[in-house]
């Protein structure tokens, strides 16, 4: 089970005592809790795809050099590439049944609309029911906007720009030709009026539901998706056996898509009614694996592709997730708060209940895991940047296989982790090389941003780099210096060593979320109906 934009401080077990997640807590009781997780990305798409292969996001070029952080359309031709291998795909071969109920913003198609090249089933899952996108605040014409409002104001400029051009040029052209001023005036009245419809298309080209090929609602129907997917969860355990099933939850993205039953129930307005129906659906999910007769065969995981989401706020209302001591959030390439993450197992039987495991670990170490627990084999041709949690989780294991981790903000190395071991000591140290800059001065975030930047003038880059002891100082709140730190130099030519080690063994290969793959085409966009009367409804009504 994966949460979409979770901040860490959000749940009970991890520290939170004002939002009510009994569910996610008794997850964490009787099964083993991680307090280092860290993802791959601080945003969903690159965060995602590390999730499934296993491998940082630059090696499958889930990147990007621009402003682009994330798939931006439905209808775009970027996305998980086909040469990449998921553990949904290694198990299905095992003779597992494999399923994706949820979220997906991987990809969709290449070429056409019907390629689908990119599709879920394409990467191992042999079902998928859910938004082959993403939940987000245009789906709901929400003041927050991903794209819309962008959009509207591009268009709506232009529009004064050839309006100002026509009528100039019929100033101009009174005894000649009034062909361009017509031209220009067409011109200005499509941009008027593509301004005027584009938060509709956006809400149908991007905000619908799939089931495996077959688009099935469009748009998607806020009031019914939740019992939908939890009807879908149920349908497939009752269905199956062995099976991998990944439950991407699109909770608790904005536009906060929340049942009538949980609204005003929180102590922390639509964001926390969000995060506790959140939780009631996964104990849904636990009682259904109860009910099936399979909770002490069931490996069960929950995590978050990353961060809460800091700028995600209207005036004193906050619509995003709160990260605990951790500084930053979503978007922010190498602070903590944007890539450490909840991560909690549970095995009865197997695993030790009540276990904590402090040591560092990644999201992509559950590639590993899951592969080699299914019987499968880890592929050896090509560099697998997770490692096997089992023995960790088990406790045959006292410490973590990762001695760094980096990472990434798009294809820019910000930041570096190392754990150093000094005989029965263990140091962990943070290297960053870049930090964004947050706006306004001191306030922790980039408000009036989507997310903040990973490179240009809202970037500093730090010569000699910010270095910090995480072990005592995970809030990253005291710097160190030569002065203060008589290591200094040492810890950060280690790091810097490993940097240079790891980025030889990085090969090239195209940008998938770089601008030619990641623009809206109309020949790839999937549509229930003749494009563009794209609207349906085929789900049953009764779930």
């Amino acid at each position: 089970m994966m949460a979409d934009d979770l901040g860490i401080g959000d749940l009970g077990c991890y520290g939170n005592k004002t939002l009510r997640t009994p569910n996610i807590d008794r997850l964490a009781e009787d099964g083993v809790v991680l307090t280092q997780h860290i993802a791959a990305a601080s945003v969903c798409t690159p965060s995602r795809a590390a999730f499934l292969t296993g491998r940082y996001p630059i090696r499958s070029g889930m990147v990007s050099s621009n402003a682009y952080r994330v798939l931006q359309w439905t209808a775009a031709s970027g996305g998980l590439p086909t040469n990449e291998i998921t553990f949904a795909k290694i198990l299905r071969d095992q003779g597992y049944a494999t399923g994706l109920i949820g979220k997906w913003h991987l990809g969709l198609n290449c070429e056409s609309s019907r390629d689908h090249c990119h599709h879920p089933q394409a990467h191992g899952f042999d079902s998928f029911l859910g938004m082959p996108f993403s939940m987000m605040a245009d789906c709901a014409r929400w003041e927050l906007s991903e794209k819309r409002v962008g959009l509207e104001r591009t268009l709506g400029l232009w529009f004064q720009v050839l309006g100002l051009a026509s009528l100039t040029l019929a100033v101009g052209t009174l005894t000649s030709s009034w062909v361009p001023v017509l031209g220009a005036a067409l011109a200005a009245a499509v941009l008027f009026t593509a301004s005027r419809i584009v938060g509709h298309l956006i809400v149908h080209a991007d905000c619908f539901l799939m089931r495996n090929h077959t688009v099935t609602q469009q748009p998607l129907d806020f009031d019914r998706a939740t019992p939908l997917l939890l009807q879908e969860v149920s349908s497939f355990l009752n269905k199956h056996r062995p099976f991998l099933l990944f439950v991407s939850f699109l909770h608790v993205h904005v536009p906060l898509v929340t049942t009538k039953g949980f609204l005003g129930r929180s102590r922390h307005g639509l964001y926390g009614d969000n995060v506790e129906e959140m939780d009631w659906m996964v104990g849904r999910i636990l009682d259904t694996l109860d009910q099936e007769g399979l909770a002490d065969g069931t490996l069960v995981y929950f995590t978050a592709d990353h961060g809460g989401c800091l700028e995600s706020r209207l005036g004193s209302n906050q619509y995003g997730g709160w990260n605990g001591v951790y500084q930053g959030g979503k978007g922010m390439g190498g602070w903590e708060g944007g890539i450490r993450v909840p991560g909690i197992f549970r095995w009865p039987g197997v695993l030790p209940a009540g276990r904590v495991i402090q040591e560092p670990t990644s999201l992509m170490d559950v590639f590993p895991t899951v592969v080699q627990l299914g019987g499968g084999q880890v592929p050896q041709d090509r560099v697998i940047d997770g490692r096997d949690l089992l023995p960790l989780l088990l406790g045959t294991a006292q410490h973590s296989e990762h001695e760094f981790l980096l990472h990434y903000c798009q294809r820019f190395l910000h930041a570096a982790r190392w754990q150093q071991r000094d005989q029965d000591r263990a140091t962990l140290w943070k290297v960053h090389f870049m930090t964004p800059i947050f706006q306004p001065e001191g306030a922790g975030a980039c408000y009036g941003k989507v997310v903040c930047p990973c490179t240009g003038e809202g970037v500093v880059q730090h010569d000699p780099p910010l270095l910090f002891d995480l072990s005592r100082d995970p809030s990253e709140s005291h710097v160190l210096t030569p002065d203060s730190e008589p290591r200094f130099h040492q810890v950060v030519g280690r790091v810097r060593q490993a940097v240079e080690e790891h980025q030889r063994s990085l090969g090239t290969v195209p940008q998938q979320l770089g601008t030619l793959n990641n623009l809206w085409r109309p020949w790839l966009q999937p549509c229930c109906g003749p494009f563009p009367l794209c609207w349906c409804d085929t789900e049953d009504q009764g779930q």
